[in-house]
């Protein structure tokens, strides 16, 4: 069946099922017209039901340049995506009673059951829970954020089959294609935030810590030779910090701050079985201590803006094994949200990060950037818009020449576009259609030919259907 009939296909099956979740939604039987709906309970916040349809044409995210010097090269393959949410979210806080202690104790489990018709072996089951606390008495408030993630996915991750290269890590393509495909493969993440906050009338302190935490299930395999030639290893990596921030109150709604942040980098190494490969006479690997000072702006400027960022140099202390130019480098950290609120129906937010983090791949580690613009606009009560823009960049060249491998010779960026629009049929039933165009590019200009610099370029569309009923 030739793609363009796989589309109508699907998108007419689709459509049958938006139609009819709207149906049943929008008809109300005699019972909800007497005046017995179903109205959830205080501490239920949240229950719903979604279905998305995805059309995916490069689901490797790979170039498909196959050449007689590299004819393994894989082609780009599609497929549909069928995706199931359902979702339950709970608050026990108003259970308390009259008190004011504690404004949220939520948990949310929000799965994600993920089909991929023209390639199963992709399917995955993304157990999603979230917890937040919230509270405050007197002076004091505070907050804990966690999400954990286990991903029920292949243990298998990607064989890219570029030839008998000495190193396929170098050759595997940009480097945001395993990070992409990575994400459904078996692992648990674990993401987490604390703080506690005294404030006075002219500042604040906020002593605070973050975790980080990656844990790859998939199966490891020495990729230069055999029936695992090009296939990707990953290990597991984890960034965990603690400090405090002095904030001065500027304004009622507005303060300068000033942080201290201690932490931590860990990246697995590998075994020698698959990368025999030492750095000092230690096996190889980029875990580091760091420390960073931040100078940062929080709260809002005007009624219309509200802004959070901090900055600041990151004092970099790398282990024995690691391929690096510099074993105490002094590198930069950047993240800032921006939120402008047009008008009622009108937002932009600007998201932003820079730092220097450790690769999942094993090797050297690399400087990520990420800015992303986006613009939402209630265009009425039912019908909205979504537009994006984001420009991500993965910097591998402050690897030294230790590996011998060209391993620092890499640095990829991501563009991408998205677009997409929602309209909601009832107060329970919303159906939404979107688009997004992903290019992946390579920006390293000395990348020598034997590095095949065309096989790290990719075009990634997608287009998708969406329908959610919330009860």
């Amino acid at each position: 069946m030739n793609p363009a009939t796989r589309i109508l296909r699907r998108a007419a099956f689709f459509t049958t099922m938006a139609a009819w979740a709207y149906g049943a939604a929008a008809g109300q039987p005699p019972a909800a017209a007497a005046g017995s709906e179903f109205k959830m309970p205080d501490w239920l916040t949240d229950l719903s039901f979604g279905v998305k349809e995805t059309y995916d044409d490069n689901i490797l995210l790979v170039a498909g340049k196959s050449t007689a010097a590299n004819p393994a090269a894989l082609s780009p393959q599609d497929s549909w995506i069928t995706t199931v949410s359902p979702k339950i979210g709970f608050d026990f806080a108003p259970g308390l009673g009259d008190q004011k202690t504690f404004q949220t104790l939520s948990l949310v489990y929000a799965p994600d059951f993920v089909l991929f018709h023209e390639m199963p072996a992709e399917n995955y089951n993304a157990q999603r829970i979230g917890n937040k606390i919230k509270g405050q008495t007197g002076n004091f408030s505070g907050a804990v954020d966690s999400d954990f993630l286990f991903n029920d996915g292949s243990r298998t991750a990607p064989t890219y089959g570029l030839g008998s290269a000495a190193d396929q890590g170098d050759k595997c393509g940009s480097a945001f294609a395993p990070a992409m495909v990575r994400e459904r493969l078996k692992q648990i993440q674990e993401r987490a935030t604390v703080l506690l906050q005294y404030d006075t009338e002219l500042f604040f302190i906020r002593p605070t810590a973050s975790l980080l935490y990656y844990d790859f299930m998939t199966d490891w395999h020495a990729n230069t030779s055999g029936p695992y030639t090009g296939y990707q290893n990953f290990t597991d990596r984890t960034d965990v910090n603690g400090g405090a921030d002095w904030g001065y109150k500027m304004t009622s709604t507005l303060a300068v701050t000033l942080g201290y942040r201690y932490g931590h980098q860990y990246q697995q190494a590998f075994t020698p079985d698959i990368y025999n490969i030492t750095v000092n006479q230690h096996p190889m690997q980029s875990s580091s201590d760091y420390q960073r000072v931040l100078l940062g702006l929080e709260g809002k400027p005007w009624k219309w803006l509200t802004v959070k960022l901090a900055g600041g140099p990151d004092f970099r202390d790398y282990n024995p094994g690691a391929p690096v130019i510099d074993d105490h480098p002094v590198t930069y950290y950047g993240e800032a949200v921006l939120t402008a609120t047009l008008t009622p129906s009108q937002t932009v937010t600007f998201n932003y990060k820079q730092w220097q983090w450790v690769s999942s791949v094993g090797r050297v580690p690399y400087f990520d950037s990420n800015y992303a613009l986006t613009y939402h606009w209630n265009f009425t009560q039912k019908l909205g818009l979504d537009l994006g823009g984001k420009f991500q960049e993965y910097d591998y060249t402050s690897g030294s020449a230790i590996l011998s491998h060209n391993s620092s010779l890499r640095d990829d960026a991501l563009y991408t576009v998205s677009a997409g629009v929602s309209y909601a049929f009832t107060a329970h039933f919303t159906a939404g259609l979107a688009y997004a165009c992903n290019l992946g590019r390579n920006l390293e200009p000395n990348l020598p030919a034997s590095l095949y610099p065309e096989y790290r370029e990719f075009n990634q569309q997608t287009i998708s259907i969406s329908a959610k009923y919330k009860f």
